[in-house]
């Protein structure tokens, strides 16, 4: 890393090849000389000084969050604990269960599955650390979000009030849970908006792309069944 900040040729066009192994570093390297779409290659280019010293803050969905996700930085942050408790107290009317706790993950495993805990923590989380890096200086030019994202990226922006920012999570949340979930699918695949259309359609009306995350990611959902039909037939390729 040091030597490509300070030794390299600062070039105009950028590649990231993630592999786990050397058949998916040959994989993602071959699709990236044929100019392919993979699903572990990411491709870009640097806009050099046209947009010198701004900065954007980008705000994930509903990722991947675990218990306890917040701990450390509960312990050794001032600024994130101060943030994710005026969370905590904008969150209480909405909900019988404490944040704090989650964070440091004072719960029980299977309670940090629900819908309506997973989303407001995450938010709180990623609202904390956006005070954290304004602490240091990192002050955002420019915010953006995807799905529960959006609510974080508009509440560090001002659009929205944190009060107002915690009602949406929070409703929104108890809607998935209490009324959406069990009704249906989603997953993530590997695949460009064209290839999925073209693999579902053994499955058409029963199974549907859900969002397009990237060039080479989208979201399915649909009927629970033909979505797990989908995925094993995905995996056998």
């Amino acid at each position: 890393a040091a030597a490509l900040v300070s030794r390299r040729a600062v070039l105009s066009e950028r590649a990231v090849v993630v592999a786990g192994s050397r058949d998916e570093a040959l994989s993602g390297l071959g699709a990236l000389a044929r100019g392919e779409s993979h699903f572990g290659v990411v491709t870009g280019g640097s806009l050099g000084g046209a947009v010198s010293g701004r900065k954007v803050l980008v705000f994930p969905g509903q990722g991947s969050p675990w218990v306890g996700m917040g701990r450390e930085l509960l312990e050794c942050s001032e600024v994130f604990a101060a943030r994710v408790g005026e969370c905590a107290v904008a969150l209480e009317r909405w909900v019988d269960w404490s944040l704090v706790d989650v964070l440091r993950g004072d719960c029980p495993v299977e309670f940090f599955e629900r819908e309506d805990v997973r989303q407001p923590a995450s938010f709180a989380v990623m609202v904390g650390l956006a005070a954290v890096w304004e602490s240091v200086g990192v002050v955002a030019d420019a915010v953006v979000g995807h799905s529960g994202g959006e609510v974080a990226a508009a509440c560090v922006s001002g659009a929205l009030s944190l009060e107002d920012a915690v009602r949406v999570v929070a409703v929104r949340s108890q809607v998935i849970s209490g009324v959406l979930s069990g009704r249906g699918g989603m997953a993530s695949v590997g695949l460009s908006e064209e290839e999925a259309v073209a693999r579902l359609q053994q499955w058409d009306g029963r199974v549907e792309i859900g969002a397009v995350n990237s060039p080479s990611s989208v979201v399915i959902s649909g009927d629970t069944e033909a979505l797990g039909q989908v995925l094993d037939a995905l995996a056998a390729e």
